[in-house]
């Protein structure tokens, strides 16, 4: 018998209710009677919103009006963009190639930022086995909530670090894909970043917690990715609340 090596995570102490609390919130606000007409607009709305706040994560912050109108050169900013305009493709091919699509996912955010011949190719030291499982699981070996596989994907890449650069844009592009891919935000209406960034303490905490592998650790950091998933949420409500108002004459 084949064991879900994820599958005890749902058993720590309020890992469930978060899990269950941040769903209700996202299919809240994935009712949005504005997306029925507007959910292109938004799905590139939140990919600009997450490449801004993964990019600030990382330490090179710029207002999102700024980067809206193209004049931020930046290259982290600019690989943060660049991961989030292939955003769909590369939710089609993660669960089928994840170690390619995290191939491309650091070719696209590193470009620029590290040396040519250092894009996609895993950083000395990397823990070749343990990366291995990870992407086992994201093609298909655990049946956990994709919220939780979602979590452990951005933990794990975060603590193995397994590219030079900014690895974290990768991170969290991947926890990103993996809600689309999985059929949680299936539209890529949400940028699960904005909530990181909201409590960036908390998420900086949580992810070194994390890295301990205690169970107090990785379940710290579960709810923290589930309250930044419901923070996205709130924003994704409230873009679409103004989207949704009668344009005046």
């Amino acid at each position: 018998m084949v064991t879900d090596v994820l599958a005890p995570l749902l058993e720590l102490v309020d890992v469930g209710a978060a899990l269950d609390s941040a769903r209700a919130d996202v299919d809240s606000a994935l009712r949005h009677p504005a997306l029925r007409s507007s959910g292109g607009a938004m799905a590139a709305e939140a990919g600009l919103r997450s490449a801004v706040a993964s990019a600030a994560i990382e330490g090179h912050g710029y207002d999102l009006e700024e980067v809206r109108s193209g004049t931020v050169t930046d290259p982290v900013v600019q690989g943060a963009l660049r991961v989030s305009r292939e955003s769909d493709g590369l939710a089609d091919l993660w669960t089928k190639v994840p170690r390619q699509v995290l191939v491309r996912m650091h070719v696209l955010a590193a470009r620029d930022v590290v040396p040519p011949d250092e894009l996609g190719r895993p950083a000395p030291g990397v823990d070749v086995n343990r990366l291995t499982a990870l992407l086992e699981l994201i093609a298909g070996g655990t049946s956990v909530p994709t919220m939780l596989l979602a979590s452990i994907v951005h933990g794990e890449l975060l603590s193995m670090a397994p590219f030079s650069g900014p690895n974290g844009v990768v991170a969290r592009a991947a926890a990103r894909t993996t809600l689309v891919a999985g059929g949680l935000d299936p539209r890529g209406l949400l940028a699960p970043e904005v909530g990181h960034l909201a409590r960036q303490p908390e998420y900086l905490g949580a992810a070194g917690a994390y890295a301990t592998g205690t169970p107090d650790g990785v379940r710290s950091w579960i709810k923290h990715c589930t309250a930044a998933i419901s923070v996205a949420a709130e924003e994704l409500a409230a873009i679409a609340a103004v989207a949704g108002r009668p344009k005046q004459l």
